[in-house]
């Protein structure tokens, strides 16, 4: 029986059974990875050019965008390798390294999003107070302290994950490295310190969630007091579309993470992969700029530019003598 010392690479769950599937899930995989580093790629630079967007709540979404790309890079690029040159194959260090930057990028967005709700509940429900609770200083604070926290539960899990003896085989049932696959195959006795850590890190994320839940609470209250009816429209543009990604995210990752052994299947663990770590990065560029005019325009006003450059490009000829 194989454990952890003699395992040099892991199995992957593969996407389809035959080379037209695969080659055909790689096409879709790739249409998704460029759509997602296309639409992030385009906020952060709308964010980062135009000045009227330098403000707290666009500053968030900067992070978010990076932190999306660096979410979707870390699973996609090697489930379409697989798909394209039909293997399932990953390296015992590939592997750790990718459950590591996985779990860095999720747990990091995750915190970003609470912090976001925080930013929004001071927005609306405190405005005189805005520009000294949200300054400079405490966004740089807060953003740090959000890439912080992924940091730290991503180094934690990593090692208490991987520190665990594997005697059930180096099959991993999911497209990508997961904490929960990984935990199938140590041996029974072995893995509960995980277990008690990812309890822990639960905790910690239901009191965020708790939070964001008290936070919204309070924020519609307010905007339903609004007399204005283009402030509640304004209001709820801004506050939508954070709460359907947060909402997404959290009840795919808590089912991927919490649901009991007995509750799992190969294709339902793969949809419910899917929902958290593909789609949510694919989805945020377009629900955040969907609602908010702000950022349409930012966006359209990157690529007008990129376009007008393109256009107005000088030819280069080759001369020969």
């Amino acid at each position: 029986m194989p454990n952890s010392s003699s395992i040099s690479e892991f199995l992957l769950l593969p996407l389809a059974d035959t080379r037209q599937l695969q080659l055909l899930h790689f096409w879709l995989l790739l249409g998704i990875y460029l759509a997602a580093l296309l639409g992030n790629g385009l906020i952060s630079t709308a964010v980062a050019c135009d000045r009227h967007l330098h403000t707290p709540m666009y500053f968030f979404l900067l992070n978010l965008a990076l932190l999306d790309l660096g979410c979707i890079s870390t699973t996609l690029p090697k489930a379409m390798a697989n798909s394209l040159w039909d293997t399932r194959a990953i390296s015992y260090a590939g592997c750790a390294a990718q459950l590591f930057f996985f779990t860095f990028f999720i747990c990091a967005e995750y915190s970003l999003l609470t912090i976001m709700s925080y930013d929004r509940y001071v927005a609306i429900c405190k405005p005189l107070h805005y520009g000294t609770l949200m300054d400079n200083r405490a966004c740089a604070t807060m953003a740090a302290a959000a890439w912080g926290a992924g940091l730290l539960h991503s180094l934690l899990h990593t090692a208490s994950t991987f520190s665990l003896p594997l005697c059930q085989g180096n099959v991993v049932n999911q497209f990508f490295c997961e904490i929960p696959q990984i935990l199938k195959l140590s041996c029974s006795a072995s893995y509960l310190r995980e277990v008690v850590v990812l309890l822990f890190s639960s905790c910690l994320g239901f009191g965020c969630f708790v939070f964001i839940v008290v936070s919204y609470v309070q924020i519609f209250l307010a905007v339903l007091r609004m007399p204005s009816e283009q402030g509640r429209h304004k209001a709820f543009s801004t506050c939508l579309p954070h709460l359907a990604v947060l909402t997404l995210l959290v009840i795919s990752g808590f089912f991927a993470y919490l649901k009991p052994p007995s509750v799992s299947f190969p294709s339902m663990d793969l949809m419910v992969a899917l929902l958290y770590s593909v789609v949510p990065p694919t989805l945020n560029p377009i629900i955040y700029s969907m609602r908010n005019q702000e950022v349409k325009d930012a966006v359209r006003k990157v690529i007008t530019k990129c376009v007008s450059k393109a256009v107005n490009c000088p030819s280069f000829g080759i001369h020969i003598m």
